[in-house]
């Protein structure tokens, strides 16, 4: 498989989940089988959200698998939802098999602070893991978190990874535009970027991906831009 055909040095920018029929004709070919819709993805955005693992594990086979048809480069970030700490290790297990296509994982906790839930989950993950927090409760608001963590949407976090969540479509060139411009300097920095649009039944989520990416690179002209011209604005 090739690389992306829109790439910018430190930015992983996709959307969440792959495998929706709807994006049929827009962004999959009319034709093409589902069991290719992952490599058809994989050659058009360099990263993921993985949703499935915020429902069920897969087996380890399935996370081989999903290894194998993506382009060396390509990033998943699985979901781990915080109250099934039962399965923490099971998961760290079977999502450590996608090997070098591992990106962050996004941590959804739902309930309010909880300062021994926050340190059960880091000490069941290796703290080599990068961990994205996406605290749903405003209680949560302050908390400190290790140098492999950080909270979704906090460009300001100390941690050498931001993981950013676009949750609120639609979304209009001039926001991405300003998004992109509040975003690129973190990798003019050298600070790797993941950013992730909700799906929706049309293939908005992908083209708003190769928009931010393209305003990415739009802001930082000495990183390696490929497949597009400067935009107007």
């Amino acid at each position: 498989m090739t690389a992306t055909p829109l790439s910018v040095e430190g930015a992983y920018v996709g959307t969440s989940g792959w495998s929706y029929p709807s994006w049929k004709p827009g962004f999959y070919p009319a034709e093409l089988k589902p069991a290719e819709f992952l490599g058809h993805y994989a050659r058009r955005l360099p990263t993921v959200e993985l949703n499935t693992t915020g429902y069920r594990l897969p087996a380890e086979s399935q996370f081989e698998r999903w290894a194998e048809q993506t382009p060396e480069g390509f990033r998943f970030a699985p979901k781990l939802v915080a109250y099934r700490t039962s399965q923490v290790a099971t998961f760290e297990e079977r999502v450590m098999r996608l090997g070098d296509r591992l990106g962050p994982i996004c941590v959804l906790v739902g309930s309010k602070r909880d300062e021994g839930l926050l340190a059960l989950l880091l000490g069941s993950l290796d703290p080599s893991l990068r961990l994205a927090f996406d605290f749903r409760h405003e209680s949560w608001e302050g908390v400190e978190l290790p140098a492999n963590a950080v909270r979704v949407d906090d460009l300001e976090a100390s941690a050498d990874f931001r993981y950013l969540r676009f949750r609120d479509p639609p979304y209009s060139d001039p926001d991405l535009h300003a998004s992109a411009e509040r975003t690129a300097p973190l990798l003019a920095q050298g600070v790797e970027v993941f950013a992730y649009f909700r799906h929706e039944d049309e293939p908005t989520a992908p083209e708003y991906a190769r928009l931010f990416t393209e305003f990415l690179g739009d802001f930082t002209p000495s990183r390696d831009t490929a497949g597009s011209a400067p935009r107007p604005h």
